[in-house]
């Protein structure tokens, strides 16, 4: 499981995973309100695809929404189609 830190700034956030200083992934985000979250992009670095990172980023913001009784709604196509397909995740996100 890679290590994620989050970010936030100016309404603005991100989940992210680094190595050696570089950012190889990460789950983007836009404030909505004070209510929710909007992820609006994913990226994984071609040298971690395949190992589920996508999944983990999304988990992180998950637990990041449940920690502080947030909504998460997203544009991100990933976000959105896993969102949708993870019923345990539909406590924070109604499809």
């Amino acid at each position: 499981m890679a290590e994620i830190k989050h970010i936030e700034r100016g309404g603005r956030g991100a989940f992210i995973v680094k190595s050696d200083g570089k950012r190889l992934a990460e789950m983007t985000y836009v404030n909505a309100g004070d209510t929710g979250f909007i992820i609006d992009h994913t990226e994984v670095d071609d040298s971690l695809k395949g190992q589920g990172v996508g999944k983990e980023l999304l988990a992180a913001a998950v637990e990041y929404a449940r920690a502080n009784r947030l909504k998460v709604y997203a544009t991100c196509p990933f976000a959105l189609r896993e969102l949708n397909n993870t019923p345990e995740y539909h406590d924070v996100f109604t499809p």
